[in-house]
């Protein structure tokens, strides 16, 4: 049951981190998800990166609506805070808790069907925002819970377990996320541990929103031969357009490369992700060569992986609210709270 705990036993060698934790301070309770869901992956890349960035766990903060893509948070960091929303809510929580307290890391776990359909009206607006947070999309291309309806992302022509077609055109969230500005645009696969680690470290280094959109294969209602959104159909059309790589600030870059094989990206804290191109002409910085690149691929049913768009210039939802960086809870009450003049001064302007 999900309020199992796993038990605190780590191997005497186990490696620690900066903080002095081990990846086991890292877990949270025990799946209820299918045995083999790509979810449990993605909880696992979590755990990892997490561990290797030496987050204090009382700096994180977890949020998730409704799905089996929801239930992530209580699977890693489980002395972090937490909030499961309602269905398709969840940006307006994590906005809530931002503009409180910018001194958090913050995780947003959605699925397609918590992102795409009821919530598109609040993941649209958490993108224009630039919100800083990472928003991790957990797509399968079904509705597990309710036993394997169609969701917003399921291609045309897929054939779902019981035997209906698709006839629908699917929302892709990369497009989505590049039409409306997102600052931070990637994809991956939940079986791909050594490109997801990197992409987590560096979306949650980015300074404003980081969308990951993770295919992660349901085991139960859509991994059979007809799906496109099955391992074996992942596996096949599955194409990285750059390889990641993610360096610490503390760090120095050791690495040896070919000119013109390595595209580095400054992040604001200091830190760099290092792109090594697998395609001559690809720019990570270009949007509208990511939008194209991107939907010339999906037509040809293939999903382009790693990170396909970054701009560090843009300001965050901080920025452009001209926030104080305090949170509000170290802030003085009579700062807070002006008084009635100033109250009686907001108000004239509605009038």
């Amino acid at each position: 049951m999900s309020f199992m705990t796993k038990p605190k036993v780590a191997h005497p060698r186990s490696r620690h981190n900066d903080l002095g934790l081990t990846r086991r301070d890292y877990e949270g309770t025990m799946s209820t998800l299918c045995a083999g869901c790509g979810h449990d992956s993605i909880t696992a890349a979590l755990i990892e990166a997490c561990f290797e960035m030496s987050l204090p766990p009382h700096r994180i903060a977890k949020m998730s609506g409704i799905g089996c893509s929801s239930k992530t948070p209580a699977y890693f960091a489980g002395t972090a805070h937490g909030f499961n929303s309602v269905h398709g809510r969840m940006p307006s929580i994590a906005t809530g808790a931002n503009a409180a307290n910018r001194d958090l890391y913050y995780i947003g776990i959605s699925g397609d069907g918590d992102s795409l359909s009821i919530g598109m009206g609040q993941f649209s607006h958490v993108i224009r925002r630039n919100l800083h947070m990472l928003y991790v999309i957990e797509n399968n291309g079904v509705y597990g819970l309710t036993k394997g309806q169609f969701s917003a992302s399921a291609d045309v022509g897929s054939i779902a377990k019981k035997g209906e077609v698709n006839l629908q055109s699917p929302i892709d969230p990369v497009l989505t996320a590049l039409a409306l500005g997102c600052t931070f645009v990637a994809r991956s696969f939940s079986g791909d541990k050594e490109q997801l680690v990197p992409l987590i470290k560096a979306a949650m280094k980015h300074r404003g929103f980081a969308l990951l959109d993770i295919l992660s294969p349901c085991v139960t209602f859509n991994d059979h031969e007809d799906s496109t959104k099955s391992y074996a159909y992942t596996r096949q059309f599955y194409h990285p357009a750059i390889h990641t790589d993610f360096v610490e600030p503390t760090q120095n870059i050791a690495a040896s490369y070919d000119e013109g094989e390595v595209f580095p990206v400054t992040l604001h804290d200091g830190s760099n992700i290092l792109l090594r191109k697998v395609t001559k002409d690809y720019d990570p910085t270009n949007r509208r060569l990511a939008f194209d690149f991107v939907e010339e691929n999906l037509k040809g049913g293939e999903y382009l992986t790693g990170l396909l768009y970054i701009d560090e210039s843009k300001p965050d939802f901080h920025d452009l609210a001209k926030t104080d960086h305090r949170p509000l809870n170290e802030i003085p009450y009579a700062e807070l709270n002006p008084g009635a003049g100033a109250m009686k001064k907001i108000l004239a302007r509605y009038r």
